[in-house]
């Protein structure tokens, strides 16, 4: 039998937005090992926007995998290379509402046109100097400020979801909670549960005023707050906590790791 619930009552959290804060997460995709050694090395004496390597690709494939594991700001992309090229690998990014700004790095400029046709943050070419490696990472930065900004940090904040070729727009506003479930994430509103693409970690990133974590595979947002129970948990026979939401009839767990972190956003109007 459940035991009886310790409600503690909430106020409405607004959102704020929040621009990139972090060095660039960068995946350098190029088929030759030292031009990957000379990129690296470039990298690591950037400034303003730092930059970091996050993984190294030497072909489009590995490249599409590691992508799937994590997220990445910025690709420095070459174009030849074996199987998937740069230009094949840059139009399947296009399809990625989660896709790193590109920037080609390449020994070759007759694919100048068609990279900006891609819409690549930048273009350069090889050997690469250190001041213009910076100015694409500015370039760079400034593009996914500006993609961000489209997909939910300005005055129209909403998530893009893609789905069999549409795409549509779900405003953050309705977004009550977001569940980490396989590759994939779950949208929860009062109506409806979407699925996207990303991961937990890029959103609570992007919008940390707007969701807190609840457990390692969800996010609550702080509007819909409206309860933190005492919850025995008949499958698992032990007794924890629950958030009461807004919306939704469901609880949703809350580990005890995110206990207190959870309950400065229920206290904090």
């Amino acid at each position: 039998m459940s035991k009886p619930s310790e409600p503690l009552a909430a106020a409405p959290s607004p959102a704020l937005a929040r621009p990139l804060a972090h060095a660039l997460r960068t995946l350098v995709v190029d088929d030759e090992p030292l031009a990957r050694t000379r990129l690296r090395t470039l990298l690591g004496d950037c400034r303003a926007p730092a930059a970091v390597v996050g993984a190294e690709a030497a072909q489009g494939t590995e490249a599409l995998a590691l992508l799937d594991a994590q997220p990445f700001d910025v690709m420095l992309l070459d174009i030849h290379m074996p199987g998937i090229d740069g230009v094949e690998l840059a139009r399947l990014l296009r399809e990625r509402p989660d896709a790193p700004a590109v920037i080609f790095v390449t020994a070759h400029a007759e694919h100048a046109v068609t990279a900006f046709e891609l819409e690549a943050a930048d273009y350069l070419t090889k050997p690469v100097r250190a001041e213009r490696l910076q100015q694409a990472l500015a370039k760079a930065e400034r593009t996914l400020k500006e993609r961000r900004t489209a997909q939910g940090t300005g005055p129209g904040q909403h998530l893009l979801i893609q789905d069999r070729g549409r795409t549509e727009r779900i405003p953050l506003a309705e977004v009550i909670y977001l569940r980490a479930e396989l590759k994939y994430i779950t949208v929860r509103t009062a109506t409806r549960s979407l699925v996207m693409d990303g991961t937990l970690g890029d959103l609570e990133e992007r919008y940390p005023e707007r969701f807190v974590r609840a457990h390692r595979s969800t996010l609550v947002a702080r509007s819909a707050i409206r309860a933190l129970e005492r919850h025995y948990d008949q499958e698992e026979d032990t007794e924890g906590w629950a958030l009461r939401l807004a919306g939704v009839p469901e609880l949703v767990m809350v580990s005890r790791r995110m206990l207190t972190g959870v309950r400065e956003a229920v206290r904090t109007p």
